[in-house]
């Protein structure tokens, strides 16, 4: 047995496991069930304490029996008053089944995060976040994650209560359809950042596509913290008198080094989180979401909540959340972040798109503060998913603010957000026009904003629309991206902008002979 990591109190510890593939954890002894003849149901409780120092994840094997209809999980856990500054305790949970622990998590059977107390899994349903299917005899294993312990341990008590008898059936999962009804080749108004009862938020996924649908979207994606359960729970709600809605299957990979959306993936398929960056486990789930034909986009990548802030890097990443929810420091740092990222690669054409989402969990948080706006040749899986890969998107505040940008030359040459201004003739010397165009945002201004830092600003009326124009030389500007502001807070007495109302993807100027 190896020697006790300082983290760990119970005496019943079975193994550490610290591979290179995953977070470090441990596994304590089984909870065993003796299911005599004629018994309906059954309990097993044990208690145990963490310190400070205790690995990611601590797993609670259970042996389950035949004849299993039902699991039934609950658990407690203390919460001692600790110093201003100091993170107190925060317990998460979940469970894998008899397939095992390993990654990429094929026994994976939900994950509630510290949301819920309690949950169930048969056959026929589960608790939200969980997934209903067979309780097959085995090893099962909960899984505890000690998100913060607080500098007198953590002392937990969980419960597991067997239910026996025959099981049901599980039902076969309705994904949603992969195409709604659109308007052709058109600008569509989507959020991908949203949470349900699934994971952390209030909303039912009902409340949600009402949400949506009163704040002017086309699409969503489901991005519940670490499970797939919600792909399923979409039954009907797509279609609706109000209009079509497409929805997206996703999911929030939340691990201990940020998280990151995976967007428009294949309906049913789960991204495991339980690495960190210093792991080797990032790429390999990278890989795994391009195979599922999404996206994976880095959300908040400045967030100030433990384990929130981006950790992985940007190589495998398709596009980055830059704005999101209403607009905070947190965004202005990753615009900025963002901002670098465009100047290191205008001349290879490598850049990532930014998106802006929600991360609306429950009232008053608004669905569609921000949206991203696509350009796509229809509503439909595909077609969202490469718009956003291309950067052909802007990002507004809602339904009401629209934004456009435009390069021409003097010979006929056009580019709009996310192209190129190039083509034969388009050199260094070359005269540009760049024009932004803004409306519903009255009293703010529209900037023009370059690798040189910001070029134009203008004004807009009390109706809210007006433009800007700018007319510069390919060798002047690597690219350019506009930017829609209301008038700051403190009147300009502190020098910064006001919040951002609408913000395009960047359009370039060039190829990299013209530079």
């Amino acid at each position: 047995m190896p020697s006790r990591p300082s983290g760990v109190k119970r005496r019943d510890l079975l193994r550490l496991t610290a591979a290179t593939s995953g977070a470090a954890a441990i596994t304590l002894s089984p909870v065993t069930f003796a299911h005599a003849d004629g018994q309906e149901t059954e309990t097993r409780t044990i208690t145990g304490h963490l310190a400070t120092g205790a690995p990611d994840f601590v797993y609670v094997p259970l042996e389950v029996p035949r004849g299993v209809r039902r699991i039934h999980v609950s658990y407690t856990y203390d919460r001692p008053t600790v110093p201003a500054g100091t993170p107190g305790n925060a317990l998460d949970i979940g469970i894998f089944d008899e397939r095992g622990t390993d990654l990429p998590g094929e026994g994976f059977r939900g994950w509630s995060g510290g949301f819920r107390t309690e949950f169930f899994i048969s056959a026929e349903e589960a608790t939200p976040a969980y997934l209903a299917g067979p309780l097959n005899p085995g090893t099962w294993h909960v899984i505890l994650g000690p998100y913060t312990v607080a500098p007198q341990g953590l002392n937990y008590e969980l419960s597991i209560t067997l239910d026996y008898g025959r099981q049901g059936r599980t039902p076969r999962p309705v994904y949603p359809p992969e195409r709604a009804p659109g308007r052709g080749r058109a600008w569509y108004r989507g959020d991908c950042h949203l949470h349900t009862v699934h994971s952390d938020g209030a909303r039912t996924p009902a409340e949600v596509a009402a949400a949506a649908r009163a704040a002017g979207l086309d699409f969503i994606n489901t991005s519940e913290h670490n499970t797939s359960s919600g792909h399923a729970a979409w039954e009907g709600l797509w279609d609706h008198p109000d209009g079509e809605l497409l929805v997206l299957c996703g999911e929030e990979v939340t691990t201990r080094n940020g998280h990151y959306l995976a967007l428009g993936i294949d309906p049913g398929t789960f991204i495991d989180w339980r690495y960190r960056a210093r792991d080797d486990a990032y790429d390999h789930y990278a890989r795994r979401i391009h195979r599922a034909g999404g996206l994976l986009v880095p959300a908040h990548p400045h967030a100030t909540c433990i384990g929130c802030a981006w950790k992985f890097g940007l190589l495998q990443a398709d596009a980055v959340e830059v704005w999101n929810g209403p607009w905070t420091p947190d965004d202005e740092a990753s615009l900025a972040t963002w901002d670098g990222t465009l100047v290191a690669n205008a001349a290879t054409g490598a850049w990532l798109p930014a998106m802006g989402n929600s991360d609306a969990h429950r009232e008053p948080q608004v669905v569609g503060l921000p949206q991203t706006v696509v350009l796509a040749d229809d509503l439909s899986r595909q077609a969202i998913l490469a718009g956003l890969r291309a950067g052909r998107s802007y990002l507004a505040e809602s339904s009401s603010v629209e934004l456009s940008l435009t390069a021409t030359d003097g010979r006929g040459h056009h580019a709009s957000i996310g192209e190129r201004l190039a083509g034969e003739g388009v050199g260094r010397d070359t005269e540009v026009t760049v024009r932004a165009e803004a409306g519903g945002v009255p009293g703010g201004s529209i900037r023009l904003v370059t690798d040189q830092g910001l070029m134009r600003t203008e004004p807009l009326p009390a109706d809210g629309s007006g433009a800007v124009e700018w007319r510069t030389t390919v060798s002047l500007a690597a690219y350019v991206r506009a930017e829609v502001r209301h008038a700051p807070a403190d009147g300009g007495a502190s020098g910064l902008p006001g919040a951002m109302a609408a913000m395009s993807n960047p359009l370039f100027l060039g190829d990299s002979r013209s530079r």
